[in-house]
């Protein structure tokens, strides 16, 4: 292995009990990346155990053995930074939380090569560049485009890493406020329903069997109930595409102007479906005691149910 021009080299002395795993020992020597990160650099040849080049993650370490790991710089994504306005809610040293519009894309896809999140946080903090080591500087978990509400972008590689670990323990509590059509079959619920992809639109997703897709639990409760729409806050406990959208359609009750999983002529004249992100629950990096951040409304959906309300 021979370092370059820019590289970040690290030489380590294993002087723990014998068989323990080669990623993991250096994930807990290099706490700012994340195991994914070490275990990529394993597999592409960045690490070498005495000396010699190993490119198997679950390769067990023996006392007294060198262990040297090579970390190039991010790779330049190639994004251009944007000079659009966030809506801050918070920030600190490690992480931004924002309020998302409605019709922003999170991160940059075919059709969205401008104007997503990922470039509008690149032109507010240059120097997310590289932060998880991939084209979605910063970000930890996404919303839909038409999907207004909290979403939180980390600011460095510890905090990356810190909200990956929060996200896939699932220690952070997402709520929602949706409205529906109709109403779902109680005031409050569970629902626990596979989701994968779609048999005949690869693009949507659907509730399937357990062996076609992966678990999926949503709960609801209703906030307010009208003639013919209901007003729930939803809270998913996993984290799958479009989850609280097919959940909901499944139940018969779907989304508000949601033409893709509900209603293909929206009952409420709405330019897009009825789901905000409002509240956001999660430990920040060094603290102990969870932070809850909330966003209101915004203005298109408080309309709507304020006209419900004098109906």
């Amino acid at each position: 292995m021979r370092a370059r021009v820019g590289d970040r080299v690290e030489t380590f002395r294993y002087q723990n009990e014998a068989g323990v795993r080669l990623d993991v020992y250096l994930t807990a020597c290099l706490p700012e990346f994340s195991r994914s990160r070490i275990q990529g650099l394993i597999k592409d040849g960045f690490v070498n155990v005495e000396a010699e080049t190993v490119t198997k993650n679950g390769r067990t370490l023996e006392l007294g053995e060198q262990i040297q790991i090579r970390i190039p710089p991010p790779i330049p994504s190639g994004l251009v930074a944007e000079k659009i306005p966030l809506d801050i809610v918070f920030e600190n040293s490690d992480l931004v939380v924002v309020n998302k519009p409605a019709g922003m894309v999170v991160h940059p896809s075919p059709g969205h090569q401008q104007g997503t999140l990922v470039h509008a946080a690149l032109g507010y903090i240059p120097e997310l560049e590289g932060i998880g080591g991939e084209e979605r500087p910063g970000i930890v978990h996404r919303l839909d485009k038409d999907t207004s509400g909290l979403i939180v972008i980390a600011k460095n590689e510890r905090a990356h890493r810190w909200l990956q670990e929060q996200f896939k323990s699932r220690k952070v509590e997402k709520i929602y406020l949706a409205l529906v059509d109709g109403r779902p079959p109680t005031p409050a619920g569970r629902v626990e329903a596979p989701i994968g992809r779609n048999t005949t639109h690869r693009k949507l997703m659907a509730v399937v069997p357990l062996d076609k897709g992966r678990q999926a639990v949503s709960e609801y409760r209703t906030l307010e109930s009208f003639a013919d729409h209901t007003f729930l806050e939803v809270h998913p406990l996993t984290g799958r595409t479009h989850q609280i959208r097919v959940h909901l359609a499944f139940l018969n009750c779907p989304v508000v102007a949601d033409t893709v999983y509900g209603k293909r002529k929206p009952t409420i004249a709405l330019e897009r479906h009825f789901l905000h992100a409002y509240k956001l629950k999660i430990v920040l990096p060094m603290d102990e005691i969870a932070t809850v951040f909330e966003a209101p409304l915004p203005p298109d959906l408080q309309g709507v149910l304020d006209n419900l309300r004098l109906a």
